[in-house]
């Protein structure tokens, strides 16, 4: 709904005395404040975007989907004799409803190849199918679209329409070339309003950690939701960026979008276009950052390198002697930084290549050989918890003790197959078993547990209660506020934690 609003202003008169004189009255000449005024444009920027806008307007366009949904009924008398008159009697089964979607594409192509974002077409719910898709030129002329493929991980799709006539397009431009600070203009459709223009600057490069894009441009020009898929100007009127998330607490727009940036949108584009699926490199490890406290347990430069939590059996890394617990400082002779990850790096050599890995373990650096795969399928790759810490005894008042005084703040015991076997775990595993917890400890706050298992402090094995408080006395007297522990539990692969010691 659209609410209008009517605003009234009130002219409050104050008791003005008027001073009046047989003198001639003379006459003062007024000038308003902004007559004549005309702004200096930014360096480097039009006066008005209004040229360049009305020349690529044109190819930017509307998508929206038709959806099929099944929803759980909403009638609470569903299968009672006055189910009919709440919305039909529908025995409390699942309905079909319709659904749609709105979003944002661009012509890059006078025979009507469309670019928009891959969530823009996809289906929107678990079991939704899309019907439809519906291209709306800024003429509000409409074509259906058939779509000629797409990429999840890259949030990319193409799609394809049929004119009578040849189509107005754009092309891209080198996001390579971008640096913070530039003037961009995004075009799009927001909360289906249809095609609005907004400008901004480049707020930053290289944004990572969302989604499976590694480097996003970020943007103040306002993006908001609608806009996916629409393309990102620059100056010359290239596309450098196809306009994708946006950060908000709210869902409106708070001056924070993001961009895929057209130099990893071009080869996937390109793939798609020719009907192909997109195919990246793939080591087969699991991997984090390499955080302050386990850059520290491991006396090594912080920003620099990423950890190996685990590694896949009969992937490249495996064939190639890469462990859990080593750190990745470069691969095909790039160094790995939070700018350049491991895993942009890897996803862009080509398969089946044989790339030089360079790593650190137990501080000495060494460089193997490793063969890239194929990744295979985002569903493929997800990790499916099953947490728990069945067969443990609950924590006593000695052990809770005993954790508050220790370096880590753990109590541990030497893990037996009897507790490996209650805790759902290979009986030939061995470790020690978490009893307990110091709730104001760092362990804690990262998450460890009882009935977490401890498999390596500092790269090696720990199996003694000794040996892991030997472990956290030898990284104190090096300097080191950290050390770095294996853990394992049900269900969940084998990750490192940089754990702080306790000040003592």
């Amino acid at each position: 709904m659209r609410y209008a609003y009517a605003i009234t202003a009130a002219l409050l008169l104050g008791g003005t005395t008027l001073a009046l004189t047989s003198h001639p009255t003379s006459v003062i000449a007024q000038t308003a404040q902004n007559e004549g005024m005309a702004a200096a444009a930014p360096r480097g920027a039009p006066v008005s975007f209004a040229d360049m806008v009305e020349r690529l307007q044109p190819a930017v366009v509307n998508i929206s989907t038709k959806q099929r949904v099944q929803v759980q009924s909403q009638n609470p008398f569903a299968g009672t004799p006055f189910g009919s008159l709440f919305g039909g009697d529908d025995d409390g089964q699942p309905q079909t409803r319709q659904a749609q979607s709105l979003g944002s594409g661009f012509i890059i192509s006078a025979d009507g190849y469309i670019v928009t974002n891959n969530h823009v077409v996809a289906p929107g719910t678990q079991g939704a199918k899309v019907d439809s898709i519906t291209v709306i030129l800024p003429d509000r002329s409409e074509y259906p679209a058939t779509l000629v493929g797409r990429d999840e991980r890259s949030d990319l799709a193409v799609l394809k329409i049929s004119a009578p006539r040849p189509l107005p397009f754009v092309k891209f431009g080198d996001s390579t070339r971008a640096r913070v600070g530039d003037w961009v203009i995004a075009i799009g459709n927001p909360f289906g309003l249809g095609s609005t223009v907004t400008a901004g600057i480049i707020s930053a490069l290289h944004r990572s950690g969302l989604a499976g894009i590694e480097r996003f441009i970020q943007t103040d020009a306002s993006i908001n939701q609608g806009n996916s898929g629409g393309p990102m100007f620059d100056m010359n009127g290239n596309v450098i960026g196809i306009n994708s998330q946006i950060l908000s607490p709210t869902g409106g727009n708070i001056g924070i979008g993001f961009a895929i940036p057209s130099e990893q949108a071009v080869p996937v584009i390109e793939t798609l276009r020719r009907g192909e699926s997109v195919k990246r490199g793939y080591l087969g490890i699991q991997i984090s950052p390499l955080s302050d406290d386990a850059a520290e347990a491991l006396g090594l430069p912080h920003n620099r390198g990423e950890l190996v939590q685990g590694v896949e059996p009969g992937k490249g890394a495996e064939s190639a002697g890469i462990k859990p617990g080593d750190v990745i400082v470069k691969v095909n002779n790039v160094e790995v930084t939070p700018d350049d990850t491991l895993s942009y790096i890897v996803a862009n050599l080509p398969v089946n290549s044989t790339v030089p890995v360079e790593l650190i373990r137990n501080g000495r650096r060494m460089t193997v050989q490793a063969k890239i795969g194929e990744r295979p399928p985002e569903e493929e790759l997800a990790n499916f918890n099953q947490d728990s810490d069945q067969g443990m005894p609950e924590p006593n008042e000695e052990t809770a003790k005993q954790a508050s005084q220790q370096l880590l703040g753990l109590a541990v015991q030497p893990l037996t197959p009897t507790i490996a076997r209650q805790l759902g775990l290979d009986a030939k595993i061995s470790g020690l078993v978490i009893a307990a917890v110091d709730p104001s400890s760092d362990a804690a706050a990262k998450g460890l547990r009882r009935g977490d298992v401890i498999l390596q402090a500092n790269n090696r094995p720990v199996t003694t209660e000794a040996a892991l408080g030997e472990a956290a006395q030898a990284a104190k007297q090096s300097g080191r506020n950290a050390v770095l522990l294996q853990v394992t539990r049900r269900g969940v692969p084998a990750a490192l934690v940089a754990v702080r010691l306790r000040d003592q």
